[in-house]
């Protein structure tokens, strides 16, 4: 083999590797989380169970989730409706599938307004440090004195009930814990050499919290995203059941639990059931998924 041959096969073989190297970290990734982690795998694959069946719920749910069939009211779980049927003669099962869709964009749009109001002030309070620090710390503290769903009940208060005024009043409740942690994980960052480095050649502020900071404290807060997912999804409900959220009779978990509650003792046992079930199950697997990723992206975690 002559050597232009063998530079040739070399950097074949370099492109194959440089190549195929995100896809072996994806698929040692993709391994970890779902073969190894089976706690995590068993999440993953509930959240995704939910995901599906909120994209598809024109064509899982049998029935309408709004049409009422007075003449089958308090029925059973049978073969034509699986999980009985409400007070109002509405299949159970349409109006769970179509109330996952409402779940999970509440736990999303949630996280979304906690993530990006907490790092803004997460960073701004870990990087600039001083007085800035202390006021902040002291005004996230004095907030996550209170309860989230207290927080909730108190903004929807003033904007009212409805849809979007949940997932905002909920969403700025859960803004002191994301601030708090992201502040945490910048103040460990902005100490790192490759930060010290940034700053004595001139970089900007923004450019080192942009490029050095942000993607250093992306995992731990893509982590506390998963698991807040649930914790939203179950305060949505909550505020639901005490009739400050959503209102009837859009297909909400809660409102399916309040209204099946005072059945319980008569016998219709699968009114408040089935939603409630479908309700620890959702947050039960966010918990999971979010642990799983909780110890692939904390190296002290790995075995």
């Amino acid at each position: 083999m002559s050597t232009k041959s063998a530079l040739r096969l070399e950097n074949g073989g370099a492109r194959a590797v440089a190549v195929g190297a995100p896809r072996t970290v994806r698929w040692r990734f993709l391994r970890e989380l779902f073969i190894v982690r089976k706690s995590a795998g068993v999440g993953a694959f509930i959240v995704g169970a939910l995901v599906l069946a909120a994209i598809a719920a024109p064509i899982v749910a049998p029935y309408d989730p709004s049409a009422q069939d007075l003449d089958n009211r308090y029925a059973p779980p049978s073969q034509a409706h699986l999980m009985g049927t409400d007070p109002f003669g509405r299949d159970i099962l349409s109006r769970i599938v179509w109330g996952t869709r409402i779940s999970l964009a509440v736990g999303v749009i949630v996280v979304m307004i906690a993530t990006v109001i907490g790092a803004i002030l997460g960073l701004t309070a870990g990087y600039v440090g001083g007085g800035v620090d202390r006021g902040l710390t002291f005004l996230v503290d004095m907030l996550m004195a209170f309860p989230l769903l207290l927080v909730a009940i108190a903004l929807l208060a003033i904007f009212g009930a409805g849809l979007y005024n949940v997932m905002i009043a909920v969403g700025l409740g859960s803004v002191p814990m994301f601030a708090r942690v992201i502040r945490a994980e910048t103040r460990t960052v902005r100490d790192r050499d490759y930060v010290t480095a940034a700053r004595s050649i001139g970089a900007t502020h923004l450019r080192i919290v942009m490029r050095y900071i942000l993607p250093n404290i992306m995992a731990s807060t893509i982590v506390l995203a998963t698991t807040r997912i649930g914790t939203a999804i179950l305060t949505e409900s909550s505020l639901s059941f005490l009739g400050l959220g959503i209102r009837p009779p859009t297909p909400s978990w809660g409102i399916m639990v309040a209204e099946g509650a005072a059945f319980i003792v008569s016998g219709e046992w699968w009114i408040a059931l089935f939603p409630g079930a479908t309700l620890m199950l959702a947050v039960f697997g966010f918990n999971l998924l979010g642990d799983g990723l909780r110890d692939l992206v904390d190296p002290r975690r790995r075995t």
